[in-house]
Protein backbone atom coordinates (compact mmCIF):
# COMPACT_ATOMS: atom_id res chain seq x y z
CA UNK A 1 0.00 0.00 0.00
CA UNK A 2 1.19 3.21 -1.18
CA UNK A 3 1.46 6.46 0.32
CA UNK A 4 -1.18 7.61 -2.19
CA UNK A 5 -3.88 5.81 -0.74
CA UNK A 6 -4.19 7.46 2.59
CA UNK A 7 -4.95 11.24 0.52
CA UNK A 8 -7.85 9.04 -1.41
CA UNK A 9 -9.24 8.05 2.04
CA UNK A 10 -9.04 11.49 3.37
CA UNK A 11 -10.77 13.10 0.31
CA UNK A 12 -13.51 10.76 1.29
CA UNK A 13 -13.47 10.80 5.08
CA UNK A 14 -13.32 14.24 5.52
CA UNK A 15 -16.54 15.15 4.11
CA UNK A 16 -18.23 12.62 6.56
CA UNK A 17 -16.47 14.57 9.49
CA UNK A 18 -17.30 17.78 8.52
CA UNK A 19 -21.11 17.48 8.65
CA UNK A 20 -20.02 17.84 12.76
CA UNK A 21 -19.72 21.62 11.93
CA UNK A 22 -21.94 22.21 8.93
CA UNK A 23 -25.01 20.31 8.99
CA UNK A 24 -27.81 22.20 10.57
CA UNK A 25 -28.25 19.18 12.99
CA UNK A 26 -24.70 20.19 14.41
CA UNK A 27 -25.08 23.67 14.89
CA UNK A 28 -28.63 22.99 16.67
CA UNK A 29 -27.21 20.57 18.48
CA UNK A 30 -24.23 23.04 19.95
CA UNK A 31 -26.83 25.59 20.87
CA UNK A 32 -29.06 23.06 22.89
CA UNK A 33 -26.65 22.47 24.84
CA UNK A 34 -25.64 26.27 25.42
CA UNK A 35 -22.89 27.30 23.48
CA UNK A 36 -23.14 30.44 21.74
CA UNK A 37 -22.36 31.06 18.59
CA UNK A 38 -20.66 29.21 15.26
CA UNK A 39 -17.41 29.26 16.26
CA UNK A 40 -18.06 28.35 20.22
CA UNK A 41 -19.54 25.48 19.01
CA UNK A 42 -16.59 24.82 16.17
CA UNK A 43 -14.19 24.81 19.40
CA UNK A 44 -16.00 22.87 22.08
CA UNK A 45 -17.22 19.93 19.22
CA UNK A 46 -13.74 19.62 18.34
CA UNK A 47 -12.22 20.14 21.46
CA UNK A 48 -14.87 18.18 23.87
CA UNK A 49 -12.47 14.71 24.09
CA UNK A 50 -9.74 16.44 25.38
CA UNK A 51 -11.49 17.46 28.51
CA UNK A 52 -11.98 20.92 29.27
CA UNK A 53 -8.66 21.47 28.21
CA UNK A 54 -7.75 25.83 28.53
CA UNK A 55 -7.19 27.84 25.15
CA UNK A 56 -3.32 27.06 24.68
CA UNK A 57 -3.72 23.72 24.49
CA UNK A 58 -6.29 23.67 21.63
CA UNK A 59 -4.31 26.75 20.31
CA UNK A 60 -1.15 24.04 19.83
CA UNK A 61 -3.69 21.41 18.45
CA UNK A 62 -5.25 23.33 15.81
CA UNK A 63 -2.47 25.17 15.39
CA UNK A 64 -3.99 27.25 11.97
CA UNK A 65 -6.38 29.62 14.46
CA UNK A 66 -5.45 32.95 15.64
CA UNK A 67 -4.98 32.70 19.07
CA UNK A 68 -7.37 35.75 19.81
CA UNK A 69 -10.06 33.60 17.85
CA UNK A 70 -9.39 30.29 20.09
CA UNK A 71 -9.33 32.36 23.21
CA UNK A 72 -13.12 34.25 22.52
CA UNK A 73 -14.51 30.97 22.34
CA UNK A 74 -12.42 28.99 25.31
CA UNK A 75 -12.37 28.73 28.49
CA UNK A 76 -15.95 30.33 28.42
CA UNK A 77 -17.32 26.84 26.24
CA UNK A 78 -16.76 24.81 29.35
CA UNK A 79 -18.79 27.43 31.36
CA UNK A 80 -22.32 26.64 29.20
CA UNK A 81 -21.54 23.03 28.51
CA UNK A 82 -19.20 20.50 29.99
CA UNK A 83 -17.41 18.30 27.59
CA UNK A 84 -19.19 15.02 28.34
CA UNK A 85 -22.70 16.93 27.07
CA UNK A 86 -21.00 18.17 23.94
CA UNK A 87 -19.35 14.46 23.33
CA UNK A 88 -23.05 13.57 23.33
CA UNK A 89 -24.54 16.14 21.52
CA UNK A 90 -21.98 15.95 18.78
CA UNK A 91 -22.47 12.00 17.63
CA UNK A 92 -26.14 11.69 18.25
CA UNK A 93 -25.99 15.39 15.46
CA UNK A 94 -23.59 14.45 13.58
CA UNK A 95 -25.07 10.84 13.28
CA UNK A 96 -29.02 12.28 12.35
CA UNK A 97 -27.44 14.43 9.28
CA UNK A 98 -25.73 11.73 8.27
CA UNK A 99 -28.40 9.74 8.14
CA UNK A 100 -30.54 12.24 6.50
CA UNK A 101 -28.09 13.66 3.94
CA UNK A 102 -26.61 10.23 2.58
CA UNK A 103 -30.08 7.40 3.73
CA UNK A 104 -27.88 4.60 1.93
CA UNK A 105 -25.50 4.84 5.26
CA UNK A 106 -27.58 3.19 7.39
CA UNK A 107 -27.20 0.05 5.54
CA UNK A 108 -23.14 -0.83 5.10
CA UNK A 109 -22.29 1.19 8.12
CA UNK A 110 -21.51 -1.49 10.56
CA UNK A 111 -18.59 -3.73 7.94
CA UNK A 112 -17.12 -0.23 6.84
CA UNK A 113 -16.93 1.22 10.84
CA UNK A 114 -15.59 -2.43 11.86
CA UNK A 115 -12.87 -1.78 9.12
CA UNK A 116 -12.30 1.96 10.10
CA UNK A 117 -12.20 0.93 14.20
CA UNK A 118 -9.32 -1.30 13.24
CA UNK A 119 -7.63 1.11 11.54
CA UNK A 120 -7.92 3.26 14.29
CA UNK A 121 -7.15 0.68 17.16
CA UNK A 122 -3.58 -0.15 14.43
CA UNK A 123 -2.65 4.06 14.34
CA UNK A 124 0.21 4.97 16.83
CA UNK A 125 -1.00 8.07 18.86
CA UNK A 126 2.07 9.34 19.90
CA UNK A 127 2.10 12.76 19.31
CA UNK A 128 -1.07 13.13 18.04
CA UNK A 129 -2.78 14.88 20.79
CA UNK A 130 -6.31 15.07 18.97
CA UNK A 131 -6.15 11.66 17.88
CA UNK A 132 -5.75 10.17 20.89
CA UNK A 133 -8.39 12.09 22.20
CA UNK A 134 -10.91 10.69 19.93
CA UNK A 135 -9.81 7.34 19.79
CA UNK A 136 -10.37 7.21 23.73
CA UNK A 137 -13.66 8.39 23.41
CA UNK A 138 -16.37 5.19 23.38
CA UNK A 139 -17.94 4.24 19.96
CA UNK A 140 -21.60 4.87 19.78
CA UNK A 141 -24.28 1.91 19.72
CA UNK A 142 -25.40 3.54 16.36
CA UNK A 143 -23.42 1.64 13.33
CA UNK A 144 -23.44 4.87 11.97
CA UNK A 145 -22.48 6.75 14.77
CA UNK A 146 -19.66 4.66 15.71
CA UNK A 147 -18.57 4.91 11.56
CA UNK A 148 -18.50 8.27 12.13
CA UNK A 149 -16.45 8.52 15.53
CA UNK A 150 -13.95 6.42 13.53
CA UNK A 151 -13.46 8.63 10.58
CA UNK A 152 -13.29 11.39 13.09
CA UNK A 153 -10.54 10.41 15.05
CA UNK A 154 -8.46 9.22 11.99
CA UNK A 155 -9.06 12.31 10.17
CA UNK A 156 -7.64 14.28 13.04
CA UNK A 157 -4.61 11.35 13.27
CA UNK A 158 -3.79 12.84 9.64
CA UNK A 159 -4.36 16.33 11.23
CA UNK A 160 -1.97 15.92 14.05
CA UNK A 161 0.54 14.02 11.57
CA UNK A 162 0.15 17.49 8.95
CA UNK A 163 0.95 19.79 11.94
CA UNK A 164 4.12 18.13 12.72
CA UNK A 165 5.32 18.43 9.12
CA UNK A 166 4.37 21.89 8.92
CA UNK A 167 5.93 23.08 12.08
CA UNK A 168 8.95 20.54 11.15
CA UNK A 169 9.02 22.77 7.99
CA UNK A 170 9.55 26.30 10.48
CA UNK A 171 5.87 27.19 9.19
CA UNK A 172 3.66 28.63 11.66
CA UNK A 173 -0.22 29.47 11.14
CA UNK A 174 -0.86 31.77 9.37
CA UNK A 175 2.66 30.82 7.20
CA UNK A 176 0.26 27.80 6.28
CA UNK A 177 -2.62 29.38 5.51
CA UNK A 178 -0.43 31.81 3.12
CA UNK A 179 1.56 29.02 1.31
CA UNK A 180 -1.70 26.76 0.62
CA UNK A 181 -3.92 29.80 -0.71
CA UNK A 182 -1.18 30.63 -3.31
CA UNK A 183 -0.57 26.70 -4.29
CA UNK A 184 -4.20 26.17 -4.65
CA UNK A 185 -5.76 29.76 -5.62
CA UNK A 186 -7.93 29.05 -3.14
CA UNK A 187 -9.58 32.85 -2.00
CA UNK A 188 -7.55 34.52 0.78
CA UNK A 189 -11.20 35.58 2.52
CA UNK A 190 -11.80 32.60 3.14
CA UNK A 191 -8.85 31.13 4.65
CA UNK A 192 -7.96 34.49 6.40
CA UNK A 193 -11.13 35.60 7.85
CA UNK A 194 -12.33 31.83 9.02
CA UNK A 195 -9.16 31.68 11.13
CA UNK A 196 -8.99 34.97 12.38
CA UNK A 197 -5.68 36.85 11.17
CA UNK A 198 -5.79 40.26 9.90
CA UNK A 199 -4.63 41.52 6.85
CA UNK A 200 -1.51 42.70 8.15
CA UNK A 201 -0.58 39.62 10.00
CA UNK A 202 -1.27 37.67 6.45
CA UNK A 203 1.14 40.34 5.08
CA UNK A 204 3.40 39.78 7.22
CA UNK A 205 3.45 36.06 7.08
CA UNK A 206 3.26 36.59 3.05
CA UNK A 207 6.53 38.54 3.57
CA UNK A 208 8.61 36.09 5.53
CA UNK A 209 7.94 33.30 2.97
CA UNK A 210 8.77 35.83 0.35
CA UNK A 211 12.18 36.39 1.95
CA UNK A 212 12.24 32.73 2.43
CA UNK A 213 12.21 32.47 -2.02
CA UNK A 214 8.74 30.18 -1.49
CA UNK A 215 6.47 32.60 -3.10
CA UNK A 216 6.82 34.91 -6.27
CA UNK A 217 3.82 37.05 -4.69
CA UNK A 218 0.46 36.76 -3.24
CA UNK A 219 -0.79 34.85 -5.90
CA UNK A 220 2.17 31.80 -7.12
CA UNK A 221 4.40 29.82 -5.60
CA UNK A 222 8.43 30.12 -6.70
CA UNK A 223 9.98 26.59 -7.67
CA UNK A 224 10.93 25.51 -3.78
CA UNK A 225 7.84 26.79 -2.56
CA UNK A 226 6.13 23.95 -5.15
CA UNK A 227 8.91 21.87 -3.67
CA UNK A 228 7.92 22.47 -0.10
CA UNK A 229 4.26 22.13 -0.68
CA UNK A 230 4.54 18.86 -2.13
CA UNK A 231 7.10 17.41 0.28
CA UNK A 232 4.25 18.89 2.96
CA UNK A 233 1.35 16.47 1.43
CA UNK A 234 3.88 13.65 0.56
CA UNK A 235 5.37 13.29 4.06
CA UNK A 236 1.62 13.95 5.42
CA UNK A 237 0.87 10.80 3.42
CA UNK A 238 3.76 8.24 4.44
CA UNK A 239 2.91 9.37 8.17
CA UNK A 240 -1.14 8.80 7.81
CA UNK A 241 -1.14 5.49 5.52
CA UNK A 242 0.76 3.43 8.06
CA UNK A 243 -1.98 2.23 10.05
CA UNK A 244 -3.87 0.96 6.94
CA UNK A 245 -1.20 -1.49 6.44
CA UNK A 246 -3.40 -3.36 8.83
CA UNK A 247 -6.45 -3.92 5.93
CA UNK A 248 -5.64 -6.71 3.74
CA UNK A 249 -5.64 -5.61 -0.14
CA UNK A 250 -9.55 -6.31 -1.04
CA UNK A 251 -10.57 -4.62 2.48
CA UNK A 252 -8.57 -1.35 1.74
CA UNK A 253 -10.51 -1.02 -1.89
CA UNK A 254 -13.61 -1.88 -0.19
CA UNK A 255 -13.49 0.52 2.34
CA UNK A 256 -12.21 3.56 -0.17
CA UNK A 257 -15.32 2.32 -3.03
CA UNK A 258 -17.64 2.55 0.04
CA UNK A 259 -16.61 5.98 1.84
CA UNK A 260 -16.98 7.22 -1.60
CA UNK A 261 -20.02 6.73 -2.12
CA UNK A 262 -20.90 7.89 0.93
CA UNK A 263 -18.94 10.94 1.19
CA UNK A 264 -20.39 11.75 -2.68
CA UNK A 265 -24.01 11.95 -1.01
CA UNK A 266 -22.71 14.55 1.16
CA UNK A 267 -20.99 16.75 -1.33
CA UNK A 268 -24.50 16.56 -3.48
CA UNK A 269 -26.58 17.52 -0.29
CA UNK A 270 -25.03 20.72 0.17
CA UNK A 271 -24.31 20.67 3.32
CA UNK A 272 -20.73 21.57 3.26
CA UNK A 273 -19.76 24.81 1.55
CA UNK A 274 -16.96 25.50 -1.48
CA UNK A 275 -14.93 27.03 -1.15
CA UNK A 276 -14.48 26.32 2.39
CA UNK A 277 -11.43 27.15 5.24
CA UNK A 278 -10.74 22.70 5.65
CA UNK A 279 -9.00 22.11 2.41
CA UNK A 280 -11.64 20.00 1.41
CA UNK A 281 -11.57 19.29 -2.70
CA UNK A 282 -15.24 20.03 -3.93
CA UNK A 283 -17.61 17.47 -5.32
CA UNK A 284 -15.99 15.65 -8.75
CA UNK A 285 -17.55 15.88 -11.79
CA UNK A 286 -18.65 12.61 -13.29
Amino acid sequence: MDAGYARSVWQVLEPLHAVTYFAPESREAARAVGLRGFWMGYFALRAAPLGAVTPGVVEAAFYNFHPAMVRRALPDAWDFASPEAVLRARADAATAALRRVAPAVAEGAAPVAELLERVVAAADGAGRPLFAANRDVPAPEDPVGALWQAATALREHRGDGHVAVLTAEGLDGCEAHVLFAAGEQVPVEVLRDNRGWSAEEWQAALDRLTARGLLKDADSLTADGEAMRAHIEARTDELAVRPYRVLAPHEASRLVEELTSLAEQVLASGVIPFPNPMGLPPRRAH
